[in-house]
């Protein structure tokens, strides 16, 4: 087994094949829970994903996850957390903890006072995750404003 040590994190732009590689398998999953319709996917052709932070987490060469950062307000003071993934094959090694954390390091870096999420109701891995990290239930925000489905979380930086 590979350490957690041996997991690097990096920053890519929106068109990195392993990105969007982990995305589709991302994808894939929200899809077997719910109905195509409810999930929140990132257009890749607005030109604000630019604005948009992702990262790809590597072990060894091997991309295993990913998450990404969006700006909700013009001074990036509360952004949002999107498309946060760990492959299958990679869970149970401390990598989402590890991800979380150096996605909130980013976010503290370029100013952020707030991090908001949505998760859906049907993950409980993903909230028990934010949870575990401080994130504390929210109102629905956004697209995701009357979602049966949607949970929204948010946490204060400091």
């Amino acid at each position: 087994m590979t350490s957690i040590t041996d997991v690097n994190f990096v920053v890519v732009d929106p068109g990195n094949a392993d990105l969007l590689s982990l995305i589709d398998r991302l994808d894939e999953d929200l899809k077997s829970r719910y109905p195509h319709e409810t999930i929140y996917v990132v257009d890749f052709t607005d030109p604000k994903v630019k604005e948009m932070t992702f990262v790809v987490a590597y072990q060894g060469e091997k991309p295993v996850g990913c998450g990404a950062l969006r700006p909700l307000d013009p001074d990036s003071t509360v952004m949002e957390l999107k498309r946060f993934y760990v492959d299958p094959g990679s869970r149970k090694q401390g990598i989402a903890n590890k991800m979380l954390l150096e996605l909130e390091a980013k976010a503290i870096s370029a100013g952020c006072r707030e991090i908001r999420l949505e998760t859906g109701i049907k993950q409980p891995e993903a909230i028990a995750l934010y949870v575990k990290h401080g994130y504390r239930p929210i109102d629905l925000f956004g697209p995701y404003i009357g979602d049966p489905d949607s949970l929204c979380y948010g946490k204060e930086l400091f």
